[in-house]
This record gives structure tokens, sequence and C-alpha cells, in this order.
């Protein structure tokens, strides 16, 4: 007999019944956005938040970002752009930011975020154009997370990365 083992995780937008001032992931600026300007950016409509939480609590282990970005064709490398059309600008979607709770931090958590940011990614795909995902990386650690992923750097900034959409389509996530 094969059991299951129940989901302990959950992941959601943001809203005010989650629990986020006791986040701390070891940077400042991460914390502070989560506690001070996440749900002002989706009041506005210039960003969304979701959150992973264990079920049944509202305490927040770790979140991340989306929104829309518009990419230099001319910053992409030349293998990236060939089979594109001849646009200056492409659309894309800016995962901002990825941040997980220093007491959870090695237990595979920001996998679960950067997967769950990839599926919504390609699932928005499917309704409007979207050529690639965006992660701008706060340093060469954070960088080579997301090469681990299949990221890929741009020529210019080693630090801003993509992943193309067909390439998040190939994963079957």
């Amino acid at each position: 007999m094969t059991t299951h083992a129940q989901p302990i995780y959950e992941i959601s937008k943001l809203d005010s019944r989650h629990n986020r001032q006791n986040f701390s992931c070891g940077t400042p600026p991460l914390d502070n956005y989560l506690k001070t300007q996440a749900s002002q950016d989706i009041k506005k409509n210039v960003g969304m938040t979701y959150i992973i939480a264990r079920i049944n609590s509202n305490d927040v282990i770790g979140y991340y970002t989306l929104s829309t970005v518009s990419i230099d064709a001319s910053e992409l490398p030349d293998e990236a752009i060939k089979k594109l059309p001849k646009y200056p600008m492409l659309p894309g979607i800016l995962l901002g930011r990825l941040a997980v709770d220093s007491a959870y931090q090695g237990k595979k958590i920001g996998a679960h975020l950067l997967t769950d940011a990839l599926k919504r990614s390609f699932s928005i795909s499917s309704q409007i154009g979207i050529n690639a995902v965006i992660v701008n990386a706060k340093d060469d650690k954070a960088a080579k997370y997301y090469n681990n992923y299949g990221f890929i750097e741009f020529p210019s900034n080693k630090l801003k990365l993509f992943l193309p959409i067909n390439t998040i389509k190939s994963l079957n996530l």
C-alpha cells in the first residue's frame, strides 16, 4: 500500500491575514519590502506577492514577487533572439524578489517558490505574450542559484538572468 504525504505548505497571494512581521531572511531590504511595501504594490497593481506558509498557519516563511517587464532585445545573446521577430523590446515577467525566512533556509522552500513562480509565468504566457522570466540576482551566490535552474546570464550583466518561456514549457512543471 502506497501512502502519499499530505502537503505541509501552501502558496497563496499575500493578503491581510498573513503575518509577516516576524519574517527575517537575513537581508533587510527583502524583509522590509514584505513588511512595508508589498501590500501597497499589490493595491497599485505594480507587482504581485505570493507567500508560502505552513498549512493552517498565517506566518509567512517565504515569498516571491512577479510583475511585467520589457526586455531590451539587444541585451540578449544572439542564440536567444535568432528565431524571434526583430522587435526592439520583448515582453517578459520579472521575478523581482524571492526570499525565505532564515529558520527555513536549506529546506528547499526557495526551490518550491521558484517552481511556483515559473508555473505561474508559464500559465500567464498562454494568455498574453511573454518571452522569458527575468531575475536580477542580488549577488554572485544568488546568480549561481538561478544558473542551477537553467537561467542564462545577460552578456552585459552576469547578475541579470533570464529563462526563456519555451525552456519553462519543456520543464513540464
